[in-house]
């Protein structure tokens, strides 16, 4: 669990002022992994009091440029944003609730995530999104 100066230490390393609003963006979206924008805002605004819409827009939008978060945003989903950057998961969406939780890159032959030509891109990552149901979802169905 990140404390309030490891967030002040990476807010630092890739060169960004450490202000509260980062500071408070940053922590929610790692309480909170895969939140969309209106939800951090409100975690924001319970830690801070007063802040704007765009000023959170602004500083999840210096965070994902820098590498500190991650937007993802599922077909058919608002934006979401997490702190497990640097890594090659990816994610499995309820199609019912519209959770996500993270997945663990595939290990072993897994051609998916070798293209087939890469059309003279440099690929560094690539992305798969499983969907189904989430277990009370699965169980509602059931009952």
């Amino acid at each position: 669990m990140p404390t309030p100066s490891d967030y002040e230490r990476m807010l630092r390393e890739v060169a960004l002022r450490v202000t509260a609003p980062r500071m408070a963006v940053l922590s929610v979206v790692h309480d909170h992994p895969h939140a969309d924008t209106e939800s951090i805002i409100g975690f924001v605004r319970e830690r801070l009091g007063a802040v704007s819409h765009q000023a959170v827009y602004d500083v999840l939008k210096a965070l994902t440029i820098a590498g500190l978060v991650r937007r993802i945003q599922p077909r058919g989903s608002v934006a979401r944003y997490e702190t497990r950057v640097g890594d090659n998961h990816h994610h499995v969406v309820c199609r019912s609730c519209e959770a996500i939780a993270d997945i663990d890159c595939a290990v072993g032959h897994a051609p998916c995530l070798t293209a087939s030509g890469d059309h003279g891109f440099s690929i560094d990552e690539a992305e798969v999104v499983y969907w189904g149901l989430c277990p009370d979802c699965s169980t509602s169905r059931i009952s």
